[in-house]
C-alpha cells in the first residue's frame, strides 16, 4: 500500500473512531434523559440515587458494547476491575476529600463566609447523598472518561483528548441548566482533573472515588445548591467576592491537583521507557 493510501486510510479510521466515541457520549446522554422522568417524585436525593444507578449500569453496558465493536478489552478503557480497584478507590476519595477541605480552607481564609450546621439534616441523609454522588459519578466516569477518553487519547493526544471530552462534558451540564461560565470553570475544568487522574493510573477506580468524595464533600457544605451538612453563610454585602473567591479556590485545587497527576503520569512513562 502506498503512503498516501496508508494516510487516507489513517485518517479515515481516526475519524470512524471520533464517530463511535460521539456516539457512545450521545447514547449514554439519552439513557439518562429517558430515566430522568421515571425518577421517583420524592424530595431529597433520592431520584439522583436511582438516576445514577440505572444510568451507570446503562453507562457500562454501552461501554461493553462499543469495546467488542472495536475488538477491545474492558481493562483498555480503564473500566475492568481488579484486585487493587478497591484502594484506588479508597485512596482517590481520599484525594477527593483533601481538595474539598482545601478549597474550603481559602474560601473561609478570605473572611466573611462561614459554616453552620443543619439541624434537619442527619446520619440517613449522609448516607443517601453518599450513594445518590457515587452512583452518578460511576455513570460520569463511565460515560466521558473511560471508553470516549481512551479512544480519543489514541488519536488526538491526551491533551486534545482531555479537552474535547472537558468541553462536551461542560455541555452536558450546559443542557441541563448551567450557564456556559459556570459549566466551563466547573465542570470542564474537574473534568480535566477527573480524566488526568484516569491516564494516570490507567483505570476508573481513583478517578471515581476522587469525583464521589469532590460530589460529596461540595454537598455537605451546601455547594450543591441544595441544603447540606452544613450551611454557608456570608457576609451582607460580600455575596459576589465570595462567589469569586470561590470558583476561584475551586479552580486552583483542580488546577494544581490536575498538574501533579500529569507529573505523575509523565514520570511513569520516562520510568517505563529507560532501558533496563
Amino acid at each position: 500500500m502506498s503512503p498516501k493510501r496508508n494516510d487516507m486510510k489513517n485518517e479515515f479510521q481516526r475519524w470512524r473512531s471520533l464517530g463511535r466515541v460521539f456516539l457512545f457520549i450521545i447514547g449514554c446522554a439519552i439513557i439518562l434523559a429517558v430515566i430522568t422522568p421515571l425518577a421517583p417524585k420524592r424530595s431529597g436525593l433520592m431520584p439522583e440515587v436511582f438516576m445514577g444507578a440505572i444510568a451507570s449500569l446503562g453507562a457500562f453496558g454501552l461501554t461493553i458494547l462499543f469495546v467488542r465493536w472495536e475488538s477491545l478489552r474492558l481493562n483498555a478503557v480503564g473500566a475492568s476491575p481488579d484486585r487493587r480497584s478497591l484502594l484506588r478507590f479508597a485512596i482517590g476519595f481520599l484525594i477527593g476529600a483533601i481538595l474539598v477541605a482545601l478549597s474550603s480552607t481559602i474560601l473561609w481564609s478570605a473572611g466573611h463566609v462561614r459554616w453552620v450546621r443543619v439541624s434537619e439534616i442527619g446520619f440517613s441523609e449522609v448516607i443517601i447523598a453518599l450513594v445518590a454522588y457515587l452512583s452518578l459519578s460511576v455513570r460520569e466516569e463511565l460515560a466521558f472518561h473511560g471508553y470516549p477518553l481512551q479512544r480519543l487519547k489514541s488519536f488526538f493526544g491526551l491533551w486534545g483528548a482531555q479537552l474535547i471530552v472537558a468541553f462536551v462534558f461542560a455541555l452536558e451540564h450546559v443542557l441541563g441548566g448551567s450557564t456556559w461560565g459556570l459549566a466551563l470553570l466547573g465542570a470542564g475544568v474537574g473534568s480535566l482533573l477527573f480524566g488526568m487522574a484516569a491516564i494516570a493510573t490507567r483505570g476508573l477506580a481513583l478517578p471515581i472515588g476522587l469525583h464521589a468524595a469532590w460530589n460529596i464533600g461540595d454537598w455537605m457544605r451546601g455547594g450543591k445548591g441544595s441544603v447540606g451538612f452544613w450551611k454557608p453563610v456570608v457576609e451582607d454585602g460580600f455575596k459576589e467576592r465570595a462567589a469569586f473567591v470561590g470558583i476561584t479556590s475551586y479552580v486552583l485545587v483542580m488546577c494544581l491537583a490536575t498538574l501533579a497527576f500529569w507529573w505523575w503520569h509523565r514520570s511513569v512513562e520516562r520510568s517505563n521507557a529507560r532501558p533496563a
